[in-house]
Order: structure tokens, then sequence, then C-alpha cells
């Protein structure tokens, strides 16, 4: 027996039909005697219609009641799930953030959980009743309503798991695993049976859609295994115990799982990305400073920085990246600090797109970063930027271009075919 959290997105909650379905599920996993909690999206759409319904009340919205309406979502299907799991004959109950409680920090809509009481919890599961609780929310210190930022729910999910000392934490979704790349877009993609929790980490922030950054950076504190496998199966099929879903863990366990792993693990491309540019700004200490502090205060995001040799007058030019949302208040932000900073242009450009090359074997292997240098070049595919990591190399590139760049790479380092 084991004690396993099951979490449900929006597009598995989408209606009555596939609440019920997923109720299916889970009773399958306590009839094979497991102890079960079930972390729940809000239906898919639902979020987004209530943050309008925020923006049309007022357009500067107080942040701690925006958290209060657009947690609500949650707590409608958890209750909904309790009861398709009632009529099925199962005990079931569903826990709201604040019953717990998940304690959070007060950054509303953006909160992060600093803990969960879990006694009551573990011992509704040990007398046999499945908990049914809302992801994506949680309460304050002074007992506030928060949100954990869209996504959530994956993030509630592994800390309810972790404070329950679970054995896995399954997060079904509309794909089956975890692929080489996004199926869609290459045919030949193949799914992974295992993923280590950095590689997941670099490929969720490059663009993988599979799980959220946020998820899978607790996960890997604190040592949460997570399967991701699909909820779109028929009624018949066995429990996720016997599924070929993808199970992401740490590098000790994979060592003993697979005994030579493979040099390239994924190929994963992002469309929301936006390359600024700031011409002849003064070489000189602080000068990058004041670009990057204002933005940073502004909670932007910067990811790919390049910063020119400088020219004979002393200056250089300096070129970055930011997520494409962030686009317009970037641009506001330098236009307003334009004599602070001392630039001479400020350059948009929010058609490029960022595709990496994401695998932990780049760190016994030499010629990784050539080999896709090299395979983009032969296709006349020009690089506008360059980031790296240990087990990541990222490149920019004109965003009419994505898809076949990621074939193209796809190919280039063999993970075509079986």
């Amino acid at each position: 027996m084991a004690r396993i959290v099951m979490k449900f997105g929006g597009t598995s909650m989408a209606g009555t039909e596939r609440i019920r379905r997923v109720a299916g599920i889970v009773k399958r996993q306590q009839e094979a005697g497991h102890e079960v909690a079930v972390v729940v999206s809000a239906m898919s759409g639902e979020t987004d219609r209530l943050v309008n319904f925020c923006r049309e009340a007022d357009a500067l919205y107080d942040p701690a009641e925006y958290d209060v309406v657009v947690a609500s979502g949650e707590q409608v299907t958890s209750g909904l799930l309790a009861m398709h799991l009632q009529a099925l004959g199962c005990k079931a109950r569903s826990w709201l953030g604040w019953q717990l409680p998940v304690r959070t920090d007060d950054a509303f809509s953006k909160a992060r959980i600093e803990s969960i009481d879990s006694p009551e919890l573990l011992a509704s599961m040990a007398a046999g009743e499945i908990a049914v609780i809302p992801g994506f929310q949680g309460l304050t210190a002074d007992n506030r309503v928060t949100t954990l930022g869209r996504g959530g729910s994956d993030t509630s999910a592994v800390a309810v798991a972790a404070a329950i000392l679970a054995d896995r934490c399954d997060i079904y979704t509309d794909v089956d695993g975890v692929y080489t790349t996004d199926p869609r877009i290459v045919a030949k993609a193949r799914k992974l049976k295992n993923v280590t929790y950095e590689e997941m980490l670099e490929l969720a922030s490059v663009g993988s859609k599979v799980l959220q950054t946020r998820s899978v950076s607790l996960a890997m504190k604190e040592g949460v295994r997570v399967q991701v496998l699909s909820s779109f199966i028929d009624e018949t099929a066995p429990p996720a115990d016997s599924l070929p879903g993808t199970m992401i863990v740490s590098d000790a366990e994979l060592e003993g799982l697979e005994m030579e792993r493979q040099l390239i693990t994924g190929i994963a491309a992002d469309k929301n990305e936006a390359k600024v540019t700031l011409t002849r700004i003064a070489d000189r200490p602080g000068a990058v400073a004041a670009i990057f502090s204002p933005l940073a205060n502004a909670n932007i995001n910067v990811d790919m920085i390049i910063q020119n040799v400088a020219k004979d007058k002393g200056e250089t030019d300096v070129t970055f990246t930011v997520p494409g949302a962030d686009l317009a208040r970037t641009q506001a932000l330098l236009e307003a600090r334009q004599e602070a900073i001392g630039y001479t242009r400020l350059i948009c450009d929010s058609k490029v797109a960022k595709v990496s090359v994401v695998g932990v074997g780049m760190r016994s292997h030499a010629g990784v970063a050539s080999t896709m240098f090299r395979a983009l070049a032969d296709r006349g595919i020009n690089i506008q930027a360059i980031s790296t990591s240990e087990i990541k190399v990222s490149v920019l590139i004109d965003e009419d271009e994505t898809e076949l760049a990621v074939r193209v790479l796809h190919t280039a380092y063999g993970l075509d075919g079986e």
C-alpha cells in the first residue's frame, strides 16, 4: 500500500462527465489499497472568467480581493469531485485551503507556500477517506485568502505530497507523459520513461508546458517523486501504478534505473519571448545595473543577456530578453529612465523565439553546443543570442523558424524514431 497524491488539471475537470471520469480513476487507486489525496484545478477557462470579472470591477483591483474571487474556481471543483466520489460509494470530503490550512506568505496573486498542517488530513486518509483539496489557494498568517499564481495547482499538489510524506505525486494532464519535444511539431517525438528534476526544471523554464516550474523546483527540494500521465484514459484502464507515464526523480535514483544516459533529453521552444536592445551605453561601472535594477524591482524576469565589446568611444550595446507579456512594461520603464541609463536608442522585437536543448548528459560530453549551431546554420537559421547552463543550451531565433529549428535539432541529436 502506498500514500499517493493525485492532481487533476482544468481540462480534466471541465464539466460533469470529465469529473465523473476523474472520480472513477481516483476510486480505482483507492481500491488498489492506497491512501489517496486529490488536488484539483478549476474547470478549464473558469479562472480566466473570474479574472475578467475583477478587471471589469476595477482595472487597479486590490490583489487581496482578487485572490478571494479567483480562488473560488477550485472550491467548486473540489466539492463536485467529492460528491461524485460519494455517489460511487467512496468516503470522501473536501478540504479547502483555509481548513488544513495551507499557510503562505502575503504576496497576493503569487504567494509561496510556507507550511501545510497535515495531522487531521493524515488521520482522515488513514480512516479510508479520500481527501479532495483545491489547488492554487492558501491562507496568510492573518487569515487572508491567497493564490499561488497561474498553474499553481501543480505546486499545491507537490506541497501536499511533501507534507504528508507521500510515496508519489501523480500529475494527471492532457498528455500522457514528457516527450523529447512537442509531438505536434515532431511526429517522431518519443515519450520519456524517466527524467531528472534538473532536466524537468530546465524544460519547464524554457517552454515545456507539461509542469509548472515552481512545482518542479519544490519537488526537487523536498525529494517528491512526481509522475506525469494522462487523465484521458478508458474507464477500464489499470491503476496509475502500471500506466506508462513519465517519472521525475533524482539523479541518484535515475542512475539506478538507467545505466547509460542519453546525451540530450529533450528540445523545448518558447515563443513568449521579446528581445530588447539598448544602444550606445557608457562602458562604465554601474551602467548595466541602471538597466536591470528597475526591471528586477518590477518583477520582470530577464533571461538572455549580451553586452557587446566596448566601442572606440567607450560605448557598448546591451541586448536581453524578457517574457513577451512584460515587453510593454519593460519598454515603459526603460523609456522613463533613458537619461539616467544614458542609452541612445531602444529597439524592441517581439517576433522572436527561444529554442533549447536540455540533458544531464552534457556534463560529461563535449560538442553539444557546436552540434546545435552547425545544425541550425546548415538550414540557414540565424542565431540572435545564446545562453547556457550546465545542462542546457538556448538560442534566440526568428519566431517564424521555430518549428523548423525544433525538427532540425530533434534529428541532429538522434531523438527521432523508436
